[in-house]
């Protein structure tokens, strides 16, 4: 004979649709009755089965929209559903494709960030090897002289560009003359100053981008480095004069 429990409470149970004293009774009754235990198996077994049979279909957005259609009266409101429809949808693509955007202009700054600061610190590796190098007996001028006039105008058809070139003797930096070097892929000019018993080099070469920098410094192997982009060149000064000299031979250069 069919458990009575089985008939009346089981369903209910299974439903979620018992009160709590009803629930907790009932699963105490299941507890010392086998027939309404298998019974909730089953049950349960089912559901199961059919959650995961791929049965389940949720309804399309536009069935809201055509029940509502049906109702008389009510094609404001349903206008007004395809409308907020609408809205949310272009909100939604609208957050994603600026989320991408986002993404896209942070990792291309930060490439590029990447890449120039690589490439400055290429660069000033090749300034202290051009410097050391000069530093060596007979390689510091290609053209000695302090007078302006003459230097200036030696590089004329051996690059394709024409150096600031100015002597600040009366500063204290008295022009020692002028060479060809190669750096970052360019001829360049370098012209040669002295402070007391110190050469400082300024190599110049144009600058692709055009834009202005204000000088940055570092030290490397003992060396101090200042470089800066003005009027479409840029310049690398480098020596192991004190930091305060450097920075008054880039203020007369820069003026």
């Amino acid at each position: 004979m069919a458990c009575k429990e089985k008939e009346n409470l089981l369903h209910g149970y299974f439903d979620g649709e018992l009160d709590l004293m009803s629930s907790l009774a009932f699963e105490e009754h299941v507890k010392t009755c086998p027939d309404c235990a298998q019974e909730l198996r089953s049950q349960r077994t089912l559901r199961e089965s059919l959650h995961s049979s791929g049965l389940y279909d949720r309804a399309p957005d536009q069935l809201e929209v055509r029940i509502r259609a049906s109702i008389p009266g009510s094609s404001k409101q349903v206008a007004e559903i395809e409308l907020a429809g609408k809205r949310r949808r272009w909100e939604y693509w609208l957050g994603i494709a600026a989320a991408i955007a986002v993404v896209v202009v942070a990792s291309l700054a930060l490439v590029n960030s990447m890449r120039s600061e690589k490439s400055e610190n290429l660069i000033a590796q090749e300034v202290v090897e051009s410097h050391v190098r000069s530093l060596q007996l007979g390689h510091l001028t290609d053209v000695p002289s302090s007078d302006q006039h003459t230097v200036k105008p030696w590089f004329n058809g051996k690059i394709d560009f024409a150096p600031p070139v100015t002597d600040f003797a009366a500063h204290g930096f008295p022009l020692v003359g002028g060479r060809l070097d190669y750096l970052d892929h360019h001829n360049v000019a370098s012209l040669v100053y002295q402070r007391r018993a110190h050469f400082i080099n300024v190599f110049i070469w144009p600058d692709e981008t055009k834009t202005n920098q204000l000088p940055q410094t570092e030290t490397i192997d003992g060396y101090h480095l200042i470089h800066w982009q003005q009027d479409g060149l840029n310049f690398w000064m480098i020596s192991d004069v004190g930091q305060d000299d450097e920075n008054q031979l880039v203020a007369l250069i820069r003026q």
